[in-house]
């Protein structure tokens, strides 16, 4: 028994050395994070979301100097929700609207998080597994980020439905017609670190 926990301890031991961590932290100033959401009619509208955290971990293995996320959190600020494609009464009365309980429920969950847990290595960059937290409620998400000047872009789809986004949804009502509102929410966000 000893001798198979010193050979566990030793093995850890090697990979620990093996692997350098470099944590970069986000610029939350020069980032960006944009929405956009559709209904059956194919209209919709787009916006945008501030960060107010992230750190991004990359890890490079020592022995082939192959470097991969190991693991990321980012923290987006819901309260900053803006639609970016109406002006005047009409943005004021979409951006509280989508801010109330029938959408994101703002006041009562401010944040939403994304961690990341895994990723392997693609030709444009990575392929990330993570898992994505809106109104308190968690899911797995897949995506990618991929290499740009100075960072990452990273486009994601994520069905709203999931997170008790109900509003007009198929999901949940059924003979909208076209006021139904696609569940699949996309977001794209070009990322920048310090």
């Amino acid at each position: 028994m000893k001798k198979l926990n010193a050979l566990l301890l030793l093995n850890f031991m090697i990979l620990s050395i093996s692997a350098q961590e470099t944590t970069m932290s986000i610029d939350t100033q020069s980032s960006s994070l944009n929405w956009i959401g559709k209904k059956i009619t194919n209209s919709q509208h787009n916006g945008s979301l501030k960060f107010v955290s992230g750190d991004l971990t990359m890890c490079t293995d020592k022995n082939t100097s192959k470097t991969t996320i190991c693991k990321g959190s980012f923290v987006v600020d819901m309260t900053t929700l803006l639609v970016e494609d109406l002006t005047g009464s009409s943005k004021q009365r979409l951006e509280g609207h989508l801010k109330s309980d029938d959408f994101f429920s703002v006041d009562k969950h401010q944040k939403a998080f994304l961690s990341i847990n895994s990723s392997k290595t693609i030709e444009s960059g990575f392929s990330v597994k993570g898992s994505l937290t809106i109104k308190d409620i968690t899911h797995p998400v897949e995506f990618e980020f991929i290499r740009s000047a100075g960072g990452f872009t990273a486009n994601m789809i994520f069905d709203r439905s999931k997170y008790d986004v109900k509003y007009n949804s198929g999901s949940f009502f059924e003979n909208l017609g076209d006021r139904l509102i696609l569940d699949d929410i996309e977001l794209s966000a070009d990322l920048y670190f310090q």
